[in-house]
């Protein structure tokens, strides 16, 4: 592995500091305000103002809506995107949709949606997780069925992100209830302002919000079905697997680990704690920070995140979770009531980073698939041990 530095040519290093003005620019007091007060991950100016530069999608050709982008500038890209930490998970999952889009989607469809996905006023979000489904994306139960030159949707969805910021949700319905669970289902790309549809908050302890999304005799046209009918665990394939982390560019400059972009919001915590032992002092007048014991734990509070930064693959994303949850436990106890103070609260340090922190700790066991979903995997696909099978487990004879 080449660990040596990246030298940034003239270009590079103007289009750094760009970006960096850029988004000093756009992402307002206001933005955050409004991130903290919805938790929607997403601000419709400032994805509009990335994507009028191209930013949305910067690898693609400045033609084709994008800023032809190196590698190197992309990574800076994104790397100035978590420091200035724009609200990007609407984004994020019109990215993975539109990889499945563009393969599947009709060519004309494809035509009409790809300069409005560049711009960003179309988006779209994951209809994936049935309430009778659980964590098992295959085991959908929302209906479609065919009427004419339409299909007729029945159901419902549960955490569809970004639901009421998009105008298409990416959604898995069975089509074939009496095939095997994998070969009955049918992918569509959905209006989100089709009548019968119905959208409602679900808001998280994390201060995140969600959706569930009803269906009822929703109608839609044939045009916006995803590849062949009964087929469409074929055209999900290739978002999921992104979304577990596969696909990942193998040159060095990606995030090694699949969690890093949960793993800064504990690094800001971290961040925040040393500042106030630098300044807090002990009973006897000593700082908390010349304190061996406190040094002690924050050290190995440290080199804990750092191996979660560093963990690839699937088990990066587990690893990221649990080390997660139980860091932001211990900075919570090294620091004390003042760690749990809320943006706001008076006294809260650095206006309530580590409690936020603390409350964003708990989703990460969830965001992507749960950690047992992803343990799982590991199980079968990495140390190749046998399918889990449990007392009461469905089997099907093919």
């Amino acid at each position: 592995m080449d660990f040596s530095t990246v030298q940034l040519t003239g270009e590079q290093q103007h289009f750094k500091q760009e970006v960096t003005a850029l988004l000093g620019e756009i992402v307002t007091e206001d933005v955050r305000e409004h991130e903290r007060r919805t938790g929607d991950g997403f601000n419709e100016d400032v994805h509009l103002a990335l994507g009028r530069r191209g930013l949305l999608f910067p690898e693609w050709p400045v033609e084709e809506g994008g800023a032809a982008l190196d590698r190197i500038c992309q990574r800076l890209l994104d790397l100035e995107i978590a420091r200035h930490r724009v609200p990007m998970v609407t984004h994020s999952t019109t990215r993975l949709v539109w990889a499945g889009v563009s393969l599947s989607a009709r060519p004309e469809l494809v035509a009409e949606l790809k300069p409005e996905v560049a711009a960003g006023r179309v988006r779209f979000c994951l209809g994936y997780s049935d309430p009778e489904g659980g964590s098992d994306i295959a085991n959908a139960h929302l209906r479609a069925v065919r009427d004419g030159d339409e299909w007729v949707l029945n159901g419902a969805k549960l955490w569809t992100t970004g639901a009421h910021n998009c105008q298409y949700t990416f959604l898995i319905t069975r089509t074939d209830p009496e095939a095997p669970k994998h070969r009955g289902l049918t992918m569509f790309l959905v209006p989100l302002d089709s009548p019968g549809l119905d959208i409602q908050a679900i808001r998280t302890y994390g201060g995140e919000r969600t959706n569930a999304v009803y269906y009822s005799d929703v109608h839609v046209s044939d045009q916006y079905r995803l590849g062949e009918v009964d087929g469409g665990w074929a055209v999900l394939r290739g978002p999921l697997d992104a979304e577990h982390g596969s696909g990942r560019p193998d040159d060095g400059l990606a995030d090694v680990s699949m969690s890093v972009s949960w793993t800064r919001h504990l690094e800001a915590a971290i961040d925040a704690a040393a500042r106030w032992a630098k300044r807090t002092t002990r009973p006897d007048g000593s700082l908390v920070a010349d304190d061996p014991a406190f040094l002690d734990r924050l050290g190995a509070l440290l080199v804990e995140t750092e191996a979660s930064r560093v963990t690839p693959g699937l088990m990066g994303r587990v690893k990221g979770s649990l080390s997660y949850i139980a860091g932001i436990a211990e900075l919570i106890d090294l620091v004390g009531t003042e760690a749990l103070l809320a943006h706001g609260a008076e006294g809260a340090l650095d206006d309530g980073v580590i409690e936020e922190a603390h409350r964003f700790a708990q989703g990460t066991a969830t965001y992507g698939g749960t950690t047992e979903v992803f343990k799982n995997m590991i199980a079968q696909h990495v140390l190749g041990l046998p399918r889990l099978s449990l007392p009461g487990s469905k089997s099907y004879v093919r």
